[in-house]
């Protein structure tokens, strides 16, 4: 057959992208490799879209493809959007909403702004962000829920890769400092100009770089969204955290993209399924926890999801095998060169989250008195043990103790007692209770963290 053949055969009859890919390749008569070095990725990727063995469901990557090999955008699903350019203009066309027609097959399916922002990575009032605007400043977790349920066509301007680390690390910085209302206010925006970065690539390695940051900044806008309760954005983010990690094709990013998605898929009600995507993923990494302190941080962190997941399915003893599992592996991760943010402290916050969920609520109070809080340095940490403690002396029915706890957790970070659901049970609860005047400034404390006294 010739090409033209082989072309109006490729635009007859739909084939999974990979057999496009095979098809017009052997076509061409190029090598895996050939192919791998016209579009900027090694001839084991080719490889591994031609068998199926990776998914190729991205759609700069699929342009990338599409370029590489000749071929209009439509044998892939997409809109071919190079004709329509008036005047012979070369500005490149601004980034587009697209959907790939193809079938997810059971195998691929992945389970202070101005102050801080400033001073942890000079974003605020920067080239990268620009403004904050008004409403994601009245009501930054409602834009931002906005933003990712109907996100606008845009054209943001595109990061470069060293603008996206940059970025990316420093919004991670400024959740670590609990400050939630300010990283919700920046997310869209970095979401914006992430996504026109990966559709600015020109090449498959810079597509999966692109990626992997994505993955990163969706991860954390999962996390934020679990930190106030809003489990239905927690499921899109993570959705989306795990397709942009499998396209970038970073082992520890898929692990911790999975990590992720199984906590949203505890806090469903599917526990167990949850339970079987951390144990399942961890078992895949440890073939590569000789590589380093990174690989065995991972891994812990998914042994330490897997027995909360655990614990909360009312499965005493595997949540106290796994967390022994991961206490072994911040052992190791201690006796190298190298620190993470995975380490005794963090299996000891598990530990206490473990006992209150299994009902011992004596023990968990045990487990939280081994820890000095004010060794623990992320703030977010700082303000979760407060937070666990709270809620285990409320379990224990101590009123005063808790209340303490809850002034802790709020001098540690006033968002963590303003934005979190269990927390504003905990204050209503605490109002109702017949010892209510015993507590000094309950009703300020209710007051500043919205809830009605």
């Amino acid at each position: 057959m010739t090409r033209d053949d082989v072309l109006a055969l490729l635009l007859r009859t739909p084939h999974p992208p990979g057999d496009v890919v095979r098809i017009a390749r052997t076509t061409a008569g190029w090598t895996q490799g050939a192919l791998g070095r016209r579009c900027g990725c090694s001839a084991s990727q080719i490889s591994r879209w031609e068998t199926g063995k990776a998914p190729l469901r991205d759609v700069a990557v699929l342009r990338v493809l599409a370029a590489a090999l000749g071929l209009p955008a439509e044998v892939f699903g997409l809109r071919d959007h190079s004709s329509g350019v008036s005047g012979g203009s070369d500005r490149r066309p601004g980034p587009r909403v697209d959907r790939v027609p193809v079938p997810m097959r059971e195998e691929d399916d992945p389970m202070r702004r101005r102050t801080l922002l400033a001073g942890v990575g000079g974003l605020a009032g920067s080239a990268l962000l620009g403004a904050t605007p008004a409403s994601a400043a009245t009501d930054p977790i409602r834009s931002l829920e906005a933003a990712l349920l109907n996100p606008p066509i845009t054209t943001a301007r595109p990061f470069s890769l060293a603008e996206i680390r940059q970025a990316v690390g420093s919004a991670r910085v400024v959740f670590q400092h609990a400050r939630y209302g300010e990283v919700a206010a920046v997310l869209p925006k970095l979401l914006a100009r992430t996504m026109a970065a990966r559709a600015d690539q020109r090449t498959v390695e810079g597509v999966a770089a692109v990626n992997r940051h994505l993955a990163a900044l969706h991860t954390l806008t999962t996390e934020l969204m679990i930190k106030v309760g809003n489990d239905r954005l927690a499921w899109t983010a993570a959705d989306r955290a795990t397709q942009a990690a499998d396209a970038g094709g970073d082992i520890l990013t898929q692990a911790t993209t999975r990590r992720s998605w199984a906590i949203v898929l505890r806090r469903s009600g599917q526990a167990e399924t949850a339970r079987r995507l951390v144990v399942d993923t961890a078992a895949a990494l440890q073939p590569e926890l000789h590589r380093g302190p990174e690989h065995l941080s991972v891994y812990g962190s998914l042994l330490e999801t897997g027995a909360y997941t655990a614990a909360v399915d009312g499965d005493r003893d595997t949540a106290q095998s796994l967390i022994a599992e991961a206490a072994e592996a911040a052992a190791r991760v201690a006796a190298g060169p190298h620190a993470t943010a995975f380490n005794a402290c963090a299996v000891g916050l598990y530990q206490i989250s473990i006992a209150r969920v299994l009902g011992d609520s004596g023990t968990a109070v045990e487990h939280a008195r081994r820890i000095d809080p004010a060794g623990i340095p992320v703030v977010e940490r700082r303000a979760r043990y407060y937070s666990d403690v709270a809620r285990a002396f409320h379990q224990w029915n101590k009123p005063e103790q808790c209340y303490r706890a809850l002034l802790a957790a709020e001098h540690a970070s006033p968002d963590e007692v303003r934005y979190r659901p269990a927390i504003h049970q905990i204050t209503e609860s605490l109002i109702r209770h017949p010892n209510a005047r015993a507590l000094p400034g309950l009703t300020a404390f209710a007051r500043r963290t919205g809830v009605p006294a």
